[in-house]
């Protein structure tokens, strides 16, 4: 097959598209529209949806056959159904079928039959908690947090994926069926592997989850490999 997935990206994330290159099947390419964003915020999180519809469109003259909303605190905004109404818009603006990372986070989840997590994330207590309001108000419990207290979302994009090791090390206990990384800014796939196979469980990262369902909504079929266990089959 040869599809094309519609990426919609706070202005200065610089590591959802690396991470999603790496990982792309090459029949499958990757096509990117921008929302603004620098700080990280409620406030500024909500501001960025004002473009969502006009990058939505620009996006979808790319003849993308599926669009993402590659961010995963805006859908967590608004509380348990949130994502969804976003994801209505995208496809009501733009024509195309759509999907949030929230929306992909919970698939993800629910495939795994995973209802109890750990949550790293690179951001303050303020957003963590949004993720955990919103993840907990979808029937999946949250049993540790931790953050590493940044707002400038440069500064997100610059962490070493072993900062996401270390992290999930920390935040590994019994009670916790799985970790996930709540940030596409954060480039946390290239330890996944690694980590699953130390902690015995799986981790799962928003931006995995993201590609991990985009790819699922083109029909496609297949393993990407080392890439841990979500991306190691993806099927029906």
């Amino acid at each position: 097959m040869s599809a094309r997935i519609g990426l919609l990206i706070p202005s200065s994330n610089t590591s959802v598209e690396p991470e999603f290159y790496r990982a792309l099947p090459p029949d499958v390419t990757l096509h990117t529209a921008r929302l603004f964003l620098s700080s990280i915020s409620e406030e500024t999180i909500a501001a960025m949806l004002a473009e969502l519809d006009s990058q939505g469109r620009l996006l979808a003259t790319a003849d993308v056959d599926v669009i993402m909303l590659g961010a995963v605190s805006p859908g967590f905004l608004k509380g348990a159904t949130y994502d969804r109404e976003l994801a209505a818009r995208i496809a009501a603006a733009t024509g195309k079928r759509a999907s949030t990372t929230a929306t992909a986070l919970l698939e993800a989840l629910r495939h795994l039959k995973v209802t109890r997590i750990a949550i790293g994330a690179p951001y303050d207590k303020v957003v963590s908690e949004i993720a955990s309001r919103f993840l907990q108000g979808n029937g999946i419990e949250v049993v540790a947090t931790q953050e590493l207290g940044l707002t400038q979302n440069l500064e997100v994009g610059r962490l070493l994926p072993q900062s996401a090791y270390d992290m999930g090390l920390k935040l590994d206990c019994q009670q916790a069926e799985a970790i996930v990384f709540a940030g596409t800014n954060w480039s946390t796939m290239a330890i996944t592997q690694q980590l699953e196979a130390k902690i015995g469980k799986p981790v799962i990262s928003t931006t995995a989850a993201a590609l991990w369902s985009a790819l699922r909504m083109l029909g496609w079929r297949g393993s990407l490999a080392a890439q841990g266990r979500l991306l190691s089959a993806i099927s029906e």
